[in-house]
């Protein structure tokens, strides 16, 4: 029995040693950050670094958070961060956001309220920290800017794993419910107020390659860039009016898509209508457009339902047989 208690004691006191020596590492990896961040420019301050949780957790929490990139102008402040992880499992954590924050650019303010607003991450072992797998749950999130526009969503969920497609790709899928769109935008789309309130769904499933992986130099250095991606399903539906979308890219180097999206509306003239409202559509081709969508209408089917490709070639987008102008480049800051 003497023997036993012995081997207890010395698995214990060296699991604690095991404990307080990760502990400090962590601490000291996270100063270190927010030091080398600041020597290369950037505005990295926190007001507090602590951890907790022995035996069974790390539980780091840091307070008064600010970063401020100085290549993009993009600053991040919190009053609270915490980096949750088991002792057993270092290499997957759990990220909580505070319940207010602050993300502001050169253009404006957002300010960020959530009731939830969290994240499961687990990382391929190793110093980059390549991300293997990622969750992240919103509830009741709300952005309001200084440009003065407001928005909404009840819950969220975004997830993306490491795909086995190829190297730097990631299977990326997004769920919205009951999002609140801004009310100028909402006027403009809108302004008879013939739709919900809320857009009742948004959900997005893309397999997507990177130039690069997402690791810990992807803040610290570039942001990864696309260069292929395979839109398996895009769904969004507000009232009576269903749009749906599925199809494939490459982009090049500069940004710039090729490829199709089969585009599928439902009710699309009245989608017509949000775009006209919105100013999206040249007003003397409006005519026009709509004569070339009713002809595309019919030979997809029934006549309120649009089935068309969204073709992105050298540059220029086009729905069907109509230009668009110049394509969207698709460009992570």
């Amino acid at each position: 029995m003497r023997k036993l208690l012995v081997i207890i004691v010395i698995l214990a006191l060296g699991f604690a040693g095991y404990w307080f020596a990760a502990a400090r590492g962590i601490e000291a990896g996270l100063r270190a950050w927010f030091e080398a961040r600041a020597s290369e420019g950037w505005v990295a301050d926190y007001g507090g670094l602590g951890t907790a949780g022995f035996p069974g957790r790390f539980e780091t929490v840091l307070s008064d958070v600010m970063l401020a990139d100085p290549d993009t102008g993009v600053a991040w402040t919190a009053p609270r961060f915490a980096i949750l992880a088991k002792s057993a499992r270092p290499n997957r954590i759990t990220a909580v956001w505070p319940d207010s924050q602050t993300v502001a650019s050169p253009f404006e303010r957002i300010d960020i309220g959530s009731e939830r607003f969290d994240a499961s991450i687990e990382f391929v072992p190793g110093p980059g920290l390549e991300l293997r797998a990622l969750e992240t749950d919103l509830a009741a999130l709300t952005l309001a800017s200084t440009a003065g526009w407001q928005t909404r969503l009840e819950t969220g969920h975004l997830s993306a794993r490491a795909s086995d497609l190829g190297e730097n790709t990631y299977d990326l899928r997004f769920e919205a419910s009951d999002v609140t769109p801004p009310a100028g935008l909402r006027r403009d789309l809108d302004p008879a107020r013939l739709l919900p309130d809320v857009i009742g769904g948004l959900t997005a499933e893309a397999i997507v390659t990177f130039n690069a992986p997402w690791d810990r130099f992807s803040l610290e250095d570039a942001r990864p860039q696309i260069s292929a991606l395979d839109l398996v399903d895009l769904r969004a539906e507000w009232g009576e009016l269903e749009l749906r979308a599925a199809g494939e890219l490459s982009v090049r180097e500069d940004g710039v898509p090729d490829g199709r999206i089969t585009v599928k509306a439902t009710n699309w003239r009245e989608i017509m209508g949000l775009a006209r409202n919105a100013g999206l559509l040249p007003e003397p081709l409006i005519p026009t457009i709509e004569r070339a969508l009713e002809v595309l209408a019919s030979l997809s089917g029934p006549p309120d339902t649009l089935d068309a490709p969204l073709t992105f070639s050298n540059g220029v987008v086009s729905f069907g047989p109509i230009p668009l102008g110049p394509a969207p480049r698709l460009v992570i800051r």
